[in-house]
């Protein structure tokens, strides 16, 4: 480790001493989705010591995304997401080795993603059919560890955050959702994973249509024709899934 990354990470490693910062260090971690949860994971990894990050999106950014996703600004609407975000993780730690695949996670695309070669996958994709999908792969014998995110909208309190294991997950509707899903189509996961999930389901309460932002030229339609619903959702919530994503990393290697 460089003077100037022992210097950026001096505090962290105050707390978990030299021999846990060599197996973050050393660590392999991939990302699917780059949005609210998974740019703050990515952030927190990096800013914890993670120095070989892959992250995945297919998306750019959009003025929407301003109010939650850590790449996200006026200044890089438009941009592509993980362009934009590996940018910014290596603004924290110029020594990390940051990949940035612009690609989409989904049956036709998952064999060349080579998931043997990491040591930790996380979940943050928001297709439901992708999300599934690499639920199904991942949580298998002799896969990497893997953790995922469940919903993170309709929720403002942020002590309802927790984590458990998939199965015990009760009160998320995305769970229900995917839960059904493996039994209708009889696609199951091998093993249990642990999940990051509130079971907070507030209502939308305002409505946006495609009209120009009145502060700026920046028009506010992001639709994404794989999301079933936009739903509202706020900065500090999506950022608290990213983070405990993070944690889980961090501990597991702590605990190592």
């Amino acid at each position: 480790m460089e003077n100037n990354e022992k210097a950026i990470l001096n505090r962290t490693i105050r707390l978990l001493g030299d021999a846990t910062m060599e197996r973050i260090a050393s660590s392999r971690v991939i990302i699917f989705g780059v949005g609210g949860v998974g740019s703050w994971c990515a952030e927190s990894l990096v800013r914890s010591g993670i120095r070989h990050l892959t992250i995945v999106d297919s998306d750019c950014v959009s003025v929407s995304n301003i109010n939650r996703q850590a790449m996200a600004s006026v200044s890089t609407v438009g941009r592509i997401k993980v362009e934009a975000m590996r940018e910014r993780l290596l603004d924290i730690n110029p020594s990390a080795e940051i990949t940035a695949i612009q690609d989409i996670f989904c049956a036709e695309t998952a064999d060349s993603f080579d998931l043997q070669s990491y040591d930790y996958i996380i979940d943050a994709i928001d297709s439901l059919k992708n999300k599934l999908e690499l639920i199904v792969r991942c949580a298998q014998k002799g896969m990497p560890t893997f953790f995922s995110s469940m919903g993170a909208a309709l929720k403002l309190d942020p002590t309802k955050v927790t984590v458990s294991e998939f199965w015990e997950v009760d009160g998320c509707p995305l769970a229900a959702v995917l839960r059904r899903r493996m039994r209708k189509f009889k696609r199951f996961p091998g093993r249990k994973f642990k999940c990051v999930w509130s079971p907070e389901v507030l209502p939308n309460l305002g409505e946006v249509g495609d009209e120009e932002n009145s502060g700026n030229s920046l028009s506010l339609q992001d639709w994404n024709a794989t999301k079933a619903q936009i739903n509202g959702t706020t900065s500090h919530v999506t950022a608290i899934f990213g983070f405990t994503l993070a944690g889980l990393v961090i501990q597991d290697l702590y605990r190592q």
